[in-house]
């Protein structure tokens, strides 16, 4: 029954997000707490971040919003209430998009994103309705630690503050995740990975999720809002490599979601997708590599590290030295973007003839984006890519053109231009890097 719940749920499994889209329905504005690291009056229509949209809909205008995009995507398997604020502080405007969803496309999954405050008095309803996959976000479960994460609580009519804020979040949490397990609802854990704050708690939140019946975990890197409590103090987003081993500890307990692009409370289509990128972008992607300004391998020698992690098909892979790719890919299992046109990167670790996603990073785009309105942006843009891909040591785009290309090189990143699938096109650059620069 598991597997059969996750197969085509594309935050639930890693490979149906390739070929599988949904749609989050933002009915729900009102939060229950508040977290130090959001600024709900903060929007911007470029954000990717949860708690983002454009406009809060009516359970009506969801259904029609949800009608429209069934109509267009052919693969929409899931139906998500994430926010803006919290579903379950907003009740009727939630249940009431379930039953009409529900209604008129059953075949749907129902999904629904919660800090669990109010999770056990709606156990009930959301079994009745279907609603068979629920993600918590969980920080914590140590009081000590929520009191330094959330400002305040809203609960029975009254505002808790501190410790006992904190406390009475996490019981509820608890509570709820033990109710959902029991009745065979698969329960998703978010985490937020604070820096300093709850870094190295995060692997009790895994084996403590785990014992009352999560199904896997999503560790995020702290998004900062402007303007909130941790942008001002100057808390700091993790380093894609703390984040990794962070993830690879929490393994132990629990499957790691890695492909989360921590998405708005919008967002439509396969995870991943930028709804900025008209077709225009994709006629000026072709349009530079037809000019030519694509990198073309030369023979060279082979890095010692490349050396070490290369072998033959049949050996025992190592991931401790494996390859780390970064790949550019609008979707579908493909490296079918162009490099100026990424605003998030797909991380691999290849050993042998093993591929495993390592996670996303998400970047500035160097053309057509916010790098193009500001002076210096290009450059910007380009250090800052270059900053968060410094452990790569091979990228993967359907075109780059020369100025990035050089760029990269020199950094030590070896930047290829390749289309179709993405395992199988890193498991053979890997294999062919000797013949690279």
């Amino acid at each position: 029954m598991e597997t059969a719940l996750i197969a085509d749920h594309p935050c639930y499994q890693e490979k149906a997000h390739h070929h599988y889209a949904r749609m989050h329905a933002p009915v729900a504005p009102k939060c229950n707490i508040s977290c130090h690291y959001c600024n709900p009056r903060f929007d911007c229509a470029n954000e990717s971040r949860p708690g983002v949209t454009s406009r809060v809909l009516s359970p009506e205008e969801a259904l029609t919003r949800t009608a429209d995009y069934a109509s267009r995507l052919q693969n929409l398997t899931v139906l998500g209430i994430a926010g803006p604020g919290d579903p379950l502080a907003n009740p009727e405007e939630t249940f009431s998009t379930f039953r009409l969803v529900k209604e008129a496309f059953p075949k749907l999954h129902l999904c629904l994103s919660t800090n669990g405050l109010m999770l056990p008095e709606y156990v009930d309803e959301i079994r009745a309705l279907g609603v068979r996959h629920v993600t918590l976000t969980m920080n914590a479960v140590d009081a000590r630690i929520g009191s330094r994460i959330y400002a305040h609580v809203r609960y029975g009519g009254q505002v808790y503050r501190g410790l006992e804020a904190a406390s009475l979040l996490l019981e509820r949490q608890l509570e709820g995740i033990r109710r959902l397990a029991g009745e065979g609802v698969l329960c998703k854990i978010n985490s937020v990975l604070i820096p300093g704050i709850n870094d190295r708690h995060l692997l009790l939140v895994s084996e403590t999720a785990k014992r009352l019946g999560a199904f896997s975990h999503n560790i995020m890197p702290l998004i900062l809002s402007p303007g909130s409590r941790f942008h001002k103090d100057g808390v700091r987003a993790p380093e894609p490599s703390g984040l990794s081993e962070v993830r690879d500890a929490c393994s132990v307990y629990m499957p790691q979601m890695r492909h989360c692009r921590q998405c708005r409370a919008d967002a439509v289509g396969l995870l991943g997708d930028v709804r900025s990128q008209e077709a225009a972008g994709d006629r000026e992607a072709a349009a530079t590599e037809e000019r030519g300004g694509c990198f073309q391998p030369r023979t060279a020698g082979l890095h010692p590290a490349e050396a070490a992690a290369s072998g033959t098909p049949g050996e025992r892979s190592d991931w401790s030295r494996a390859v780390r790719v970064a790949v550019a890919s609008r979707g579908m299992g493909q490296i079918n973007l162009h490099f100026g046109h990424a605003t998030e990167f797909l991380i691999y670790d290849v050993a042998v003839a093993e591929v495993r996603l390592a996670g996303v990073r998400k970047v500035q785009a160097y053309c057509n984006g916010t790098a193009d309105c500001a002076p210096d942006g290009k450059r910007l843009a380009m250090e800052e890519t270059m900053e968060l891909l410094a452990d790569c040591r091979l990228l993967l785009s359907s075109g780059i053109g020369p100025k990035p290309q050089e760029r990269l090189q020199k950094a030590g990143i070896i930047p290829l231009v390749r289309k179709g699938p993405i395992e199988e096109n890193a498991v053979e650059c890997v294999r062919l890097m000797k013949y690279f620069l």
